[in-house]
């Protein structure tokens, strides 16, 4: 049997599965299944939004890929401003991070890799290309697109070492897959190497580095840190350790070492923001099972005081961080203590303050290196390191601005990546 069928027949059996889970998560998060969207139906609004207009539709799974794709649709939006932007996520917290950014004309659910979710989606919209941010791989929407002459790149693209073995046994599938792509646009060498071992047409694959470098970075002035702890109403002498995007078993090392810092450092607040946002009730339980008050930061307004040294800010809102990291004298950026992969460093790193990460970085091994090399943060093995680390940044303010300013200096020579990626989709709409 042909393998494109027995693909589409294994989908067809997955749905229900697929539906289940969507409709489990959509329930347990509060928050709106969309199941028509899943299925390739655009709300009546954005179809008019988008009707007669030429589109350019990028896609993003979730928070990560839309916060690299900031700065692409930014010039999207100044170089072609009479394409409409669709942008489509996989996920919630990404859905969630897209509206508020509002870069996009139409913000939607991308469709179930079935065929007529995916031919409903792409007759309603018929858009003059297709942007796929990092490795998002569809079989059927791709081979739809293709059948349709839309011209299909891949931006920023990265395979990681991880999960390279597996691309590389399979590369059977995704090879016929990867030759509908009319550019591939890959983050580094390694990547750009990786990619053509499983298939990837050589003639269109190039290296055009990295969109997450062309996040805007600027030091955070006085008066825009006094506003903004003035808008959490943390007081304006306290000391404030952020730790971002945080997984399992990543929290009750932080919170040890925050316990430990505490002792030497009094007047010094705990900012702890999960990766999802579902985990906040059992962090919280792990908080005050330390004995550590916490509070919720969409509770923050019921609070007579605000916040006080010693106390744990929990982050249940999306789309905050970067906000948080600016109020902040130093951060930690998760998923590295445990290993999933860990997260990106250039969030921090562009607001100017230094950066403790743990070993499993191994999504981000590229940008690991450059914030190794440029001094912009320290990397940590554990919870005791962590808190030595932390510490002579909060008892250094010369180191803590030295390590910052090296941060705003690595994003400063490492940008460009968003013109490139420009320049491969221009060649692409001239054809």
């Amino acid at each position: 049997m042909n393998w494109s069928i027995l693909y589409r027949l294994l989908t067809l059996a997955a749905l229900p599965f697929a539906l289940l889970y969507h409709w489990y998560r959509s329930i347990s998060r509060g928050r709106k299944s969309a199941f028509g969207e899943r299925f390739g139906f655009l709300p009546v609004a954005a179809q008019k939004s988008l009707a007669g207009q030429p589109v350019i539709w990028l896609h993003a799974v979730s928070v990560g890929e839309v916060i690299a794709g900031r700065p692409l649709l930014k010039g999207l939006r100044q170089r072609y401003p009479e394409y409409r932007l669709l942008l489509s996520v996989t996920t919630e917290t990404g859905r969630s991070v897209a509206e508020q950014d509002q870069l996009a004309d139409v913000i939607t659910y991308f469709p179930f890799d079935i065929h007529f979710a995916v031919c409903r989606l792409l007759d309603a919209v018929r858009p003059r290309t297709i942007v796929i941010m990092e490795t998002e791989i569809w079989p059927v929407f791709t081979y739809e697109a293709q059948r349709r002459s839309i011209p299909l790149l891949l931006a920023n693209g990265r395979i990681s070492a991880r999960s390279f073995p597996r691309y590389r046994r399979f590369a059977w599938f995704f090879r016929p897959v990867l030759q509908r792509f009319s550019g591939l646009g890959m983050q580094s060498m390694a990547d750009l190497e990786r990619i053509l071992a499983i298939g990837a047409p050589k003639e269109r694959s190039r290296v055009l580095g990295n969109l997450k470098y062309d996040i805007p970075f600027s030091p955070v002035a006085a008066d825009e840190r006094g506003q903004l702890r003035q808008h959490y109403r943390i007081p304006a002498d306290l000391a404030v350790f952020c730790c971002g995007s945080t997984h399992p078993g990543e929290e009750e090392p932080v919170l040890a070492a925050y316990q430990g810092l505490l002792r030497q450092f009094p007047a010094l607040l705990l900012i702890l923001a999960p990766r999802h946002p579902e985990r906040v009730a059992e962090v919280e339980t792990t908080a005050c099972a330390l004995g550590l008050p916490v509070v919720r930061r969409s509770r923050l307004g019921q609070q007579s005081e605000g916040c006080n040294a010693g106390m744990v800010l929990l982050v249940d809102t999306v789309g905050e961080l970067m906000q948080l990291y600016a109020l902040s004298d130093l951060a930690y950026v998760g998923g590295s203590l445990v290993p999933t992969g860990g997260h990106n460093l250039l969030e921090p790193a562009s607001r100017g303050i230094p950066i403790l990460f743990g070993p499993h970085m191994d999504n981000f091994q590229e940008i690991t290196a450059l914030t190794l090399a440029y001094g912009a943060g320290v990397q940590v093995t554990g919870q005791q390191e962590l808190q030595d680390a932390a510490a002579d940044f909060l008892a250094t303010p010369e180191l803590r601005h030295v390590v910052g300013t090296n941060g705003l200096k690595l994003l400063r020579d490492s940008g460009g990546a968003v013109e490139r990626h420009l320049a491969m989709l221009h060649g692409v709409l001239q054809q």
